[in-house]
């Protein structure tokens, strides 16, 4: 998941998305990073719009929970818009996991916000 909320910092930032960007912010955070990761991440992020993909999970995030969370209903939805949507699920299961914890919602979700 951190791997993950280093490319929204970068992209919040307005800096490139690149391995060694990403390095760089996972090493800031304290995080062993895994260069395998952090490469399979920059290949999947490579054609996708972040802000579009976050526009449209905070848009839709019900319908994608009602329709189990399969992109295939259409079956048109291309690799890149899967895995933008399963990136922000993933950012909204972090944000549930936040407010069980406790911590009134001041996590990394305010920043993004």
């Amino acid at each position: 998941m951190e791997y993950v909320y280093a490319a929204l910092i970068l992209n919040e930032t307005g800096e490139e998305i690149n391995e060694d960007n990403i390095t760089s912010v996972l090493d800031a955070a304290g995080v062993d990073v895994e260069e395998s990761r952090v490469k399979a991440l920059v290949a999947a992020l490579e054609d996708v719009d972040i802000e579009e993909a976050i526009e449209t999970a905070a848009a839709a995030p019900a319908a994608g929970a009602a329709a189990g969370g399969s992109a295939d209903a259409g079956g048109d939805a291309d690799e890149s818009e899967d895995e933008a949507e399963d990136e922000a699920e993933e950012a909204d299961e972090a944000d549930e996991d936040d407010e069980e914890d406790g911590d009134g919602g001041e996590g990394l979700g305010e920043l993004f916000g």
